[in-house]
């Protein structure tokens, strides 16, 4: 048996945080695989995750919403915000194709480098100043400065998450 340590490789998303000099925390957590689909377990942690949607609108196209991830996305408010009159999620089967990362590893620092879409990041971010957002890879994820991850991308701040209530029928 071989004594080596096993070396944890940089994903994309970090390579692009250190040649931007921008600070981040690498972040594991467990994933299992259900079905063909590997995903993350669900556990607690002490830091603000926030999840990363790929949606079209009926005027810009592609977009990415970026959000905490126990709150839901509103659907209207993020069209508003895009300056579209309608968003929807892109399907499942065409998201690797539009984002250029499977199902749980979108990342907004990764799509921003391979694609040039709008990027929003709901206004909580703000508040939580780090965020935990995907390092391109399911089961791993980086604890970054949300003002400086935005501005990296790009992005704009406004809410659109909401709580279950709250939430559009």
């Amino acid at each position: 048996m071989s004594k080596k340590k096993k070396r944890i490789t940089k994903t994309l998303v970090e390579k692009i945080l250190d040649q931007q000099h921008i600070a981040y925390q690498q972040l594991s957590f467990p994933t299992e695989t259900v079905g063909d689909v590997e995903q993350i377990v669900t556990t607690s942690t002490p830091w603000p995750v926030y999840k990363t949607l790929v949606l079209t609108g009926n005027q810009t196209g592609p977009l990415v919403g970026v959000l905490p991830l126990d709150k839901h996305l509103s659907y209207k408010l993020l069209a508003k915000l895009s300056g579209n009159k309608k968003v929807t999620l892109v399907p499942l089967k065409k998201l690797q194709a539009t984002s250029g990362f499977v199902h749980g590893a979108n990342s907004p620092i990764g799509i921003r480098e391979q694609h040039n879409y709008p990027i929003y990041f709901d206004q909580q971010a703000l508040s939580d100043k780090q965020i935990a957002i995907s390092a391109g890879k399911i089961g791993r994820s980086v604890l970054v400065d949300a003002q400086a991850v935005a501005q990296l991308v790009d992005g704009h701040f406004g809410k659109f998450a909401v709580v279950q209530s709250e939430k559009e029928k």
